[in-house]
């Protein structure tokens, strides 16, 4: 059986050998693209963690037993996913005090009058929610929680692009997504990021947003990455790509001294909230 790009494609960006994951870990992982994607089929899971669909289906039991998610034919579902949707809540809400704090530093950095481009997330959500007085923004966001927040303002103007909605991160992904950046030309881009290190880059639970997220970078003057310290040393799955692709480090003061050098001799600017 041929198997499906994306399920291929993860797999390759994992860097390791799938079949050796121990069961506790996969289903770490499982829960992970859950929680990024709020869906998923048991068909492009098995390829992807290179087990059989009977195994991927224990492994779905188990978490459904545990109360994580509820599976249906051929796949399963977050089971928070219909609520928070409903209540227009993000599912990574954990840190948000420091997020509360890289979110007004960042968006000290936005003057009048600028095009700004806000990733999906909650600490780009923070930032989002300390940009209410600026005045003729012009903001490109992939969130629909963004969107809500900002473009009631008059003095706001928000667009948005197609795509598919990914129901925990209240957002627009994919290649018909990424394609609208294409012609946009944006003075900084504000970045979120599942995790960051210096051996792996930039890595996300699930593929489906590397697309627009390449392509907001490719329309953005300048790239800021805002990401809580608890995110520094630490791999998700698929990879965005090396730490060349940003120019600024927006965290909080939980990084460690070395961390902070280590950016630094890249060449990567860091501001402390």
């Amino acid at each position: 059986m041929k198997k499906s790009d994306t399920a291929r494609k993860i797999k390759d960006k994992v860097g390791i050998a799938s079949t050796n994951l121990l069961a506790d870990t996969r289903r770490k992982k499982i829960m992970e693209w859950l929680q990024e994607e709020g869906s998923a089929r048991v068909r492009d899971l098995s390829e992807a963690f290179g087990v059989s669909e009977a195994t991927m289906r224990q492994d779905l039991e188990k978490l459904e037993g545990e109360g994580h998610i509820v599976r249906e034919h051929g796949g399963a579902f977050l089971k928070s996913v219909p609520q928070q949707v409903k209540a227009l809540a993000l599912q990574h809400m954990v840190n948000m005090d420091a997020k509360r704090r890289i979110g007004m530093a960042a968006a000290a950095l936005v003057h009048d009058g600028e095009t700004i481009i806000l990733d999906s997330g909650s600490t780009t959500t923070e930032v989002a929610n300390h940009l209410v007085e600026r005045q003729n923004l012009n903001v490109i966001t992939n969130a629909l929680n963004i969107a809500l927040t900002l473009g009631g303002l008059p003095s706001c103007s928000v667009h948005m692009p197609g795509g598919h909605f990914k129901p925990p991160t209240l957002s627009l992904s994919g290649e018909k997504s990424a394609d609208y950046f294409n012609g946009i030309y944006a003075e900084k881009l504000f970045l979120a990021t599942a995790a960051v290190s210096f051996e792996a880059g930039l890595t996300y639970p699930s593929m489906a947003d590397l697309y627009v997220k390449r392509a907001m970078i490719k329309a953005a003057s300048r790239v800021y990455l805002v990401a809580d310290s608890t995110k520094i040393g630490r791999t998700s799955f698929s990879s965005l790509g090396g730490l060349d692709t940003i120019h600024t480090l927006i965290t909080d003061t939980g990084i460690r001294p070395e961390d902070r050098e280590a950016f630094e001799r890249l060449g990567i600017e860091v501001i402390i909230a």
